[in-house]
């Protein structure tokens, strides 16, 4: 096993941190120009296709390298959020149309959203269908040469200013995994209204919102894949977002480490610096622990999906590992500031953008259910009483 990356990898992820912490700042908080800025230099840099293939405009990185660079952009802006929209873009949208979308559809939209010319939206979860993808509402109804769709989807990264939709819909009801379609849908197509960002407690540099969709009507070239290959698609886009973009918490945990490693040196308490009382530093060996953990899994899950595995098992682990190890980091570094960890800083704002990643891409607790189906673990049949 070879831990180390090649040259020309790492020569990217230094470059792009330097280009993140350079231009990517950001406010942590939602403005329409100012993403849509970033946006694009974000796209000048090649990020937002890194895993198309070269002939659609994008990179075509593997998704080894797409964790690093994800990681290299977590580490280089303090804008977690901002990072999440570009990684939600690329993994959730772009990632379908490159392995489902026709040459018509992969010609005419790849290149525009690698180069940041255009947002994408990836609409799943419904007010009612969160985790079970299979209670979804929203509908498409074919009529001659075309659908006809119907709904509401809740919690969709990039909604309020996406200029492209993949939208999940039930066109066989009662179908189970072969009753949905998914379709791609510009922004601006009558019916299709979108809500504001929501006002969210971590994150807020991403744009979330909903998507309204009233009598929606596309054309059959609008189908991404197959009618009813809707659950394959999106299990498919899981597959990548879990693996890929959560290399965006592992930048985020590494600078957030890094900075408490720095200010644990140097705040001085009954006469040291409190790095050395073992309270302290143990803490600080722990975060430690949980970020090469979690680093490990990740970058295992990711060199699965490179060889073409297709395997829930190492995306869940991953997934868990990274959220969780998020979530107990930031409260770890806010342990070791004190007062000030709850101000407004490194440390509490890593703990807000953590507190979702428990819950998107598939909650953790529906990630071990996945788990245990995979290890023999799933449900039997009634016990049959004596």
């Amino acid at each position: 096993m070879n831990f180390d990356l090649p040259a020309d990898t790492e020569a990217m992820c230094a470059a792009l941190t330097a280009f993140a912490r350079r231009d990517l700042g950001g406010t942590g908080t939602f403005s329409p120009q100012d993403f849509r800025r970033r946006w694009q230099l974000a796209g000048s840099q090649g990020i937002l296709g890194a895993t198309v293939p070269e002939e659609h405009g994008g990179s075509g990185l593997d998704a080894v390298s797409a964790v690093a660079l994800m990681e290299a952009l977590g580490f280089g802006t303090a804008d977690t959020g901002f990072g999440f929209s570009v990684a939600a873009h690329l993994f959730a949208c772009l990632m379908p149309i490159v392995e489902f979308g026709t040459p018509e559809q992969q010609s005419y939209w790849l290149p525009r959203l690698s180069s940041g010319e255009l947002i994408a939206a990836h609409a799943i979860t419904e007010p009612e269908a969160g985790s079970d993808i299979f209670a979804m509402r929203t509908t498409a109804e074919r009529r001659g040469e075309e659908y006809v769709l119907n709904g509401v989807k809740a919690f969709t990264t990039n909604a309020p200013v996406a200029d492209v939709f993949i939208v999940q819909a039930v066109t066989t009801p009662g179908g189970g995994f072969f009753g949905l379609t998914t379709f791609i849908i510009e922004a601006g197509t009558p019916g299709l209204h979108t809500g504001p960002a929501y006002d969210k407690v971590g994150l807020r540099g991403s744009p979330t919102g909903e998507v309204h969709l009233d009598h929606v009507q596309v054309p059959l070239d609008c189908v991404l894949g197959s009618p009813g290959a809707g659950a394959a698609v999106f299990s498919d886009s899981m597959q990548w977002e879990r693996t890929c973009l959560f290399g965006v918490y592992l930048g985020a945990m590494r600078r957030v480490l890094d900075s408490t490693i720095e200010f644990a040196s140097e705040r001085v308490q009954f006469g040291v610096p409190i790095g050395e009382f073992q309270a302290v530093s143990h803490r600080i060996v722990d975060m430690v622990m949980r970020v090469e953990s979690a680093r490990l899994l990740l970058f295992k899950a990711a060199a699965d999906l490179t060889r073409g595995g297709n395997g829930e098992v190492w995306p869940a682990l991953a997934k868990i590992a990274v959220s969780e190890a998020a979530v107990q980091v930031g409260l770890d570094a806010i342990g070791v500031h004190g007062g000030l960890g709850i101000t407004d800083g490194a440390a509490e704002t890593l703990l807000r953008d953590a507190l979702p990643s428990r819950i998107f891409s598939g909650t953790n607790e529906i990630q071990k259910n996945n788990i245990a189906r995979a290890l023999g673990l799933g449900r039997r049949g009634p016990v049959r009483r004596r």
